[in-house]
This record gives C-alpha cells, sequence and structure tokens, in this order.
C-alpha cells in the first residue's frame, strides 16, 4: 500500500523480486495513481468523502473480498503503513502478518509542512497555475527526502500530476488526524516496522510508538536512510522484507 501523493509505481522493483516467490498485488487508494485519473476525469459529489484513512481501509478489505483473497500480509508505507495497521485492527482475520515501512501510528509525528497541506485554503495555493506550484516545489523537495533526488523527482513529479486538490488536502487532513495508539494492543499478528534516521517527513521516533503499542513488533532500523528505505537501501530493504515473509 502506497504513501500519501504516491501510487503502486513505488513498488515496482518491489514487486519484480517478491513476485518470483509471492502473488503479489498493488492497488492505487482513491484519488491517486491511475484511480485518481479517474476521479478526476468523473467528479462525483461524494467523491470527498473518499479521501480518508478509513475509506482506504474499506477499500482494501473490499479489494480482497473481489479478488478471493482470504487473508495476506499487508505491506505498506507511509499512509499506506497507517492503512496497514488499521486494517489490521479492523479486519484481523483478513491479515496475516502487517509491515510498515516510515508509517506514522500518531498524525502528530508528520511534519509540519504535511500538517499544514490538510489546510484547503493552503492546497489551493499549491494549486495555483494548475498545480505547477506544487509540481516545482516537489522537484526540489525531493532531493532532501530520498538519496536519488533525480529517480524520486520522477516519480512523485508523475504521481502528483494524477491527484486533485481535494484528494491532496483531505487525504493528508485525516492522516494528521490518526491517532492509533489506543488501539495497537489489537494487533496480534507478527508485524515489522522499518524506520529511517534521517526521515523528514515523518518522525523516525514513531518506531518507539509502534513497539510500545505492539510489544512482540520487530523494528529494523536504517541509519543511512530517510523516507523511502525502499529506495535509499534497496537490497537491506528487500532482504529484510523477503526473509520476514519467509519467517514463520
Amino acid at each position: 500500500l502506497h504513501g500519501w501523493l504516491g501510487s503502486w509505481e513505488l513498488w515496482r522493483d518491489t514487486i519484480e523480486v517478491l513476485g518470483r516467490e509471492f502473488r503479489t498485488y498493488a492497488l492505487d487508494f482513491f484519488g491517486f495513481g491511475d484511480s485518481g485519473v479517474v476521479l478526476n476525469d468523473r467528479p462525483r459529489a461524494n467523491d470527498m468523502a473518499s479521501f480518508t484513512v478509513p475509506t482506504y481501509v474499506e477499500m482494501v478489505y473490499q479489494f480482497m473480498e473481489r479478488l478471493g483473497i482470504r487473508k495476506a500480509p499487508l505491506i505498506g508505507h507511509s499512509m499506506g503503513g497507517t492503512v496497514s495497521l488499521s486494517t489490521a485492527i479492523r479486519y484481523p482475520e483478513k491479515v496475516v502478518k502487517v509491515c510498515v515501512i516510515g508509517s506514522p501510528i500518531n498524525g502528530s509525528s508528520l511534519n509540519l509542512l504535511l500538517k499544514l497541506s490538510g489546510n484547503p485554503t493552503l492546497a489551493s495555493l499549491f494549486w495555483l497555475f494548475g498545480g505547477r506550484g506544487l509540481t516545482l516545489f516537489l522537484r526540489g523537495y525531493s532531493y532532501l527526502i530520498a538519496k536519488d533526488g533525480r529517480a524520486m523527482s520522477r516519480m512523485i513529479t508523475n504521481d502528483v500530476s494524477k491527484i486533485s486538490v481535494e484528494s491532496f488536502f483531505q487525504s493528508i487532513g485525516t492522516l494528521r488526524q490518526t491517532d492509533l495508539r489506543p488501539d495497537l494492543g489489537a494487533i496480534t499478528m507478527p508485524t515489522l516496522g522499518m524506520y529511517g534516521k534521517r526521515d523528514i517527513i515523518v518522525r523516525p521516533s514513531e518506531h518507539k510508538t509502534l513497539q510500545s503499542g505492539v510489544p512482540h513488533a520487530r523494528i529494523e532500523w536504517f541509519p543511512d536512510a530517510g523516507h523511502f528505505i525502499m529506495m535509499d537501501s534497496p537490497e537491506r530493504f528487500i532482504t529484510t522484507l523477503r526473509g520476514w515473509l519467509h519467517n514463520t
């Protein structure tokens, strides 16, 4: 499950490796990736109600039901990890294991810029000139959030081109308001948390929040990685994830 502003494309390299041994699925949340294109082309009055963490939890559940996936491990990056944990809490019978990568447990752990992005007025300012202001900003910001700034810039520019102002501010707004701490005790399945010391999007100390609420959680610390661990430390990331999936 991808993070805010992202899409399933984030997982292309991961799927190429894991797909040799596992059947893998990666969906686009409502308002993002290819689903964002559909929503933008066909706006509906209730679209804005779709861009929330609880709605994405239901989306994952319905996705699994429609495809006949009785239960499976969930792997989520950033907001996608928050959705993964929320799904494990809401539908534990569907989740075998849950892995989160740089994910906020408490929305207050988001950096100030992301918190402000949940404000409709500020979001509208980003969308001045057809979203060019946001795109230009993110192109520069990409070099701060990933080691390979050029690759990150290409990916995030492509993903942002497919979203709307509504999906932009409402999704981050609901993520900011999310606090899973009171419900973490309900998570009994194997849990893995990967966090990068250089993460400037979500406070790296969220790994402590996860382990405090889920004492059996395994924490993998990446001192040389930021928010996008799969891009900053790809070999260790995939080795860790693959080993965890095989470990029963």
